[in-house]
């Protein structure tokens, strides 16, 4: 019996310090309040690269990093985690992020991305791709500058050569400071195959809130999965003989009140996973310089790759992420 082909995953992204601040009961201006403060491995490119290895896969981050210290401790973290990590070194600091996890496990964040938006097009080696069957792309590396333009090349490169691209709308904020509009062009220049979004992301992409709304995301790829949170998620895309809207809700466990940091990065890791390792033609891998097919995944690999992402949050959530000491 022929043993199956690990699947292999690219990300272009994020490798940040994560400081996570858990009070105990809800903060008090100008007071005190006891709580939990920890230092985490994070990024929203890092989580879905570590995720992907835990189940099963083969994944490369294709990062950018400050000449500090703490970038040498990111990378090796997550090496350590088994992804192959390519960094570029930038003369900046790191990139690091503080997140206030309230009771319901809601996060706020406060960004200081510095390092990490510095990728450029031009640091980009053609042979980080090789192999890949899917580049994913979180939109954190899409609504920046100069590294929305080296991911739109490295998108450009994975069309030429094949590989299925993702791309996942990753927060509410970036977005809306990008700009809609803006933000909606340089979809369309990524020409992702599959596209992830909650649903804030997806009444600020298009400026309507509410699952009705929702099938207007297909204009940005053939194949959607909304993320609901504890209510599970919705599969939409277009039947290709009748252009039929087809959708498909998977229902999630409930976990219970705990940071859910990088759930959705290990949903897109599982549900991708599942998606590479279709190997059939049909399941949606194209031929060299194809541009996205508007014929999916059939409906039973859909169902499969939405419990797979489900059930790889709740392992995300239950085994917590990588403490890092960034001294």
């Amino acid at each position: 019996m022929t043993t199956p082909r690990q699947p292999r995953l690219v990300v272009l992204g994020d490798l940040l310090l994560d400081v996570v601040v858990t009070p105990e009961r809800p903060v008090e201006r100008g007071t005190d309040v006891p709580g939990r403060i920890s230092f985490r491995r994070g990024g929203s490119a890092a989580n879905v690269a570590a995720a992907f290895v835990r189940v099963g896969g083969i994944a490369t981050i294709i990062t950018s990093l400050g000449d500090d210290r703490l970038g040498g401790r990111l990378a090796a973290s997550l090496r350590a985690d088994g992804v192959r990590v390519r960094a570029v070194r930038q003369p900046a600091a790191s990139g690091r992020l503080a997140a206030l996890v309230d009771e319901r496990g809601e996060r706020s964040f406060v960004t200081q991305r510095a390092a990490a938006d510095l990728l450029r097009a031009a640091d980009l080696t053609p042979g980080w791709l090789r192999g890949a069957d899917i580049l994913h792309v979180p939109a954190y590396s899409l609504f920046a500058e100069p590294i929305g333009s080296a991911a739109v090349h490295a998108a450009a490169a994975a069309h030429q050569a094949g590989i299925i691209v993702s791309a996942d709308l990753s927060s509410r904020g970036p977005l809306v400071a990008f700009g809609v509009r803006r933000s909606r062009e340089r979809l369309a220049e990524l020409a992702p195959a599959v596209l992830f979004a909650n649903r804030d992301e997806a009444a600020a992409i298009l400026r309507q809130a509410g699952r009705r709304a929702w099938p207007g995301l297909l204009t940005h790829a053939p194949l959607v999965v909304v993320k609901d949170g504890a209510w599970g998620c919705r599969v939409l895309w277009c039947d290709a003989p009748t252009a039929a809207l087809r959708q498909l809700d998977v229902a999630a466990q409930r976990i219970g009140r705990i940071d859910t940091t990088g759930a959705g990065d290990a949903f897109a890791a599982g549900f991708l996973f599942t998606l590479a390792r279709a190997a059939d033609p049909s399941t949606g891998r194209r031929e060299p310089g194809d541009r996205p097919d508007p014929t999916p995944w059939p409906d039973p690999i859909l169902q499969r790759a939405a419990l797979a992402g489900h059930q790889s949050a709740a392992e995300a959530l239950r085994r917590g992420r990588t403490e890092i000491d960034p001294w």
